[in-house]
């Protein structure tokens, strides 16, 4: 019904800057909150980042100041920049979803991206 396929993830060196991109398709009427969760080897899945609809934001403390996510509502992607990587940032990210289908609303995840903070 919908996807979200997500672009963006590579190796940068600390200190560096990356943009994450998620675009969602599919039997969509309307998307709710869009964000971002990520997680690191070892470690369970955590919200980086999510924006609602309205534009309203919210950011892990480990990302707040350095991280900032946004949304195009017209075409269903959501963006996060990460200004000053640090090495904890490595993981993977997913892109998610709160989506409105004709049956309803539902949590959509996208399949990760691998981000890599190198030293």
């Amino acid at each position: 019904q919908v996807q979200l396929v997500e672009s963006g993830g590579c190796l940068v060196q600390a200190g560096g800057s990356l943009r994450l991109s998620c675009a969602a398709s599919g039997s969509i009427r309307s998307i709710n909150a869009m964000g971002w969760h990520r997680q690191a080897p070892g470690k369970q899945r955590e919200l980086v980042a999510v924006i609602t609809r309205g534009g309203v934001t919210n950011y892990a403390d480990s990302v707040k100041g350095r991280f900032t996510v946004s949304r195009d509502n017209d075409k269903n992607t959501v963006y996060l920049q990460m200004n000053s990587l640090k090495r904890e940032d490595t993981g993977i990210y997913y892109c998610y979803a709160y989506a409105i289908v004709t049956t309803g609303g539902y949590d959509y995840w996208g399949q990760g991206t691998q981000v890599t903070v190198s030293s």
